[in-house]
């Protein structure tokens, strides 16, 4: 007989193609990971691995192995699921990936409420930006992920997948407080043409959505920052150093030295959940869902119906 768990490592290698990603995944350490791939080696009574370079490398008897592991451990997810549904239960661990203002703006007060509801559930959660979120809810390595869509560049979500609208989330510019436009009611990007810009990291899908928005308003951004937080962008417009374009979410306070203005048109962001369908019917990913709708409301989200 295997361990399920053993072949939980085995799936993770297979997956993420080196020890080092396995154990990351899995939040083990590579040791860990090393000693339950040999004693899963034993109870296969087959040489699973082999050298690769400095890595590894499954054999074809590991690749057989792996293929199967995937389909036992997705068959344990929906009879947990199923368990989990029979008893009514919100209990157990649910894993959590979420970019990160909603990392800050929904999850504290959502997993306080949770804490307090349903003390049987433990809720692990990281930040991780929306692209990667999806796929590792689609790799197993997440159970549920908060991610968006802006307005007009929506996020590819693997088939497999459920989703739940949490909020729409509007976006502002934020200007330095001596700035010639902080005084209006709205502003058009095309009127932020020639400035310097404050953005997201290269490659992250909010900076991937700015440079794409910008250029169709017929603006070709002067990048002078770039910084993940939204609090840092904030703090170098403080200091007169650029503009950017800031959601609501989780972006309180606003420090001193800084004017949001509303956009025209209308920018926002869609806010969702995302899991894995064979987990569909566990009450954990209803009651999570839910406690993050009810804090985005308290947040002042605008929650669709």
């Amino acid at each position: 007989m295997m361990n399920l768990e053993r072949l939980r490592v085995l799936d993770a290698l297979a997956r993420h193609g080196s020890v080092g990603g396995a154990a990351e995944a899995l939040h083990v350490t590579t040791s860990a990971v090393s000693q339950q791939l040999a004693k899963l080696e034993r109870e296969a009574g087959e040489r699973l691995l082999a050298r690769h370079g400095r890595g590894v490398r499954l054999t074809d008897a590991g690749l057989l192995l792996a293929g199967h592991a995937a389909r036992i451990l997705a068959q344990a997810e929906r009879a947990r699921a199923e368990l989990e549904a029979r008893r009514g239960s919100v209990a157990g661990e649910l894993r959590v990936a979420a970019f990160p203002t909603a990392a800050r703006g929904l999850l504290p007060g959502a997993l306080a409420a949770l804490r307090a509801r349903h003390p049987g559930l433990r809720v692990r959660s990281w930040e991780v930006d929306p692209g990667a979120a999806v796929v590792g809810v689609a790799r197993g390595d997440h159970d549920l992920a908060v991610v968006l869509d802006w307005h007009d560049r929506p996020l590819a979500v693997p088939e497999g997948l459920r989703t739940a609208s949490l909020l729409d989330d509007p976006a502002e510019a934020a200007l330095p407080a001596g700035h010639r436009l902080a005084d209006t009611a709205e502003i058009d990007l095309a009127e932020l043409a020639g400035e310097e810009w404050i953005t997201w990291g290269a490659g992250e899908f909010c900076h991937e959505w700015l440079l794409a928005t910008l250029r169709a308003r017929g603006v070709e951004p002067d990048i002078a920052h770039r910084a993940p937080e939204t609090h840092t962008q904030l703090a170098l417009v403080a200091a007169g150093l650029g503009v950017c374009v800031v959601p609501a979410l989780g972006r309180e306070p606003v420090p001193a030295g800084v004017v949001t203005v509303p956009l025209r048109p209308r920018v926002s962001r869609h806010v969702y959940a995302v899991w894995r369908g064979d987990a569909d019917r566990r009450p954990a990913i209803g009651a999570v869902v839910g406690a993050l709708r009810a804090q985005g409301a308290r947040g002042g989200g605008v929650v669709p119906a």
